[in-house]
């Protein structure tokens, strides 16, 4: 259920190169699954910022976002004891299937930050998730040190080679001595397509897109899938690889 919220600000700060984490303390009701994104007003824009959420509990909202554009610059000015106006508890996230004992969980850039709220319902669903993250360079690595407190070790790959395996994660996917009977992935759609056709194994995918109104209004973030075209920010972020064209 989607509602316009008003969070206090608690903490922002940068935790990798132009990348921050928001801690938010508010109503977070509207919020179910790992995978939902909020909309977030910042004051002198027109049009909010979808960001990721990359935690929660009841009161307390985390936030992931990259330094993109002057919105998300604006941002990261942004200090405690201010408040923003969040349209919390947009689209659908990942879920847990009956029988998944041996997830893998995949992300790229930006993309990596639902993937903590999410690693932590797979470890409290009993499963034992093999967890992959990709990035371009050495300071960009985020969220290693959140999701390796939760037991689960974390294979790093860098396409410049200054930490962890040089190249992709597909690069990591091949190396790794480990099955999986289920695949959840999220960063750019170059990569997401990369580990639909290298994965062997049913999944959801967490798609990136621009967005306008966060809710299905605008159709301005359509995505062409087996089920004819879907909004990402409504019918997605996140969709079954069963339904994507690829």
């Amino acid at each position: 259920m989607r509602s316009i919220q008003l969070f206090q600000v608690t903490e922002n700060r940068q935790i990798a190169r132009d990348t921050y984490l928001l801690e938010l303390e508010g109503d977070t009701a509207g919020l179910s699954h790992p995978g939902q994104f909020v909309n977030v007003d910042i004051p002198g824009f027109y049009l909010r910022r979808p960001l990721s959420v990359c935690a929660w509990g009841p009161g307390h909202l985390t936030l992931m976002y990259k330094i993109l554009g002057q919105g998300t610059d604006a941002l990261g000015h942004v200090s405690p004891a201010e408040t923003l106006d969040v349209l919390s508890g947009l689209g659908n996230g990942f879920s847990i299937p009956e029988g998944v004992s041996s997830p893998l969980v995949v992300g790229g850039g930006i993309g990596v930050a639902p993937l903590l709220a999410l690693t932590e319902a797979l470890v409290k669903a009993g499963t034992k998730p093999s967890v992959i993250f990709g990035f371009g360079s050495e300071d960009e690595v985020a969220l290693v040190e959140e999701i390796e407190a939760l037991g689960v070790s974390v294979s790093i790959t860098t396409v410049d080679g200054t930490a962890g395996t040089p190249g992709f994660v597909t690069t990591a996917m091949m190396q790794a001595d480990a099955t999986w009977d289920y695949v959840y992935a999220c960063g750019p759609t170059p990569m997401l397509k990369a580990v639909f056709a290298a994965a062997g194994a049913p999944g959801q995918y967490s798609m990136e897109e621009r967005m306008a109104c966060g809710f299905g209004a605008c159709m301005g973030c359509v995505l062409e899938t087996k089920e004819g075209f879907q909004r990402v920010c409504k019918e997605g972020p996140v969709f079954y690889s069963e339904d994507l064209p690829w």
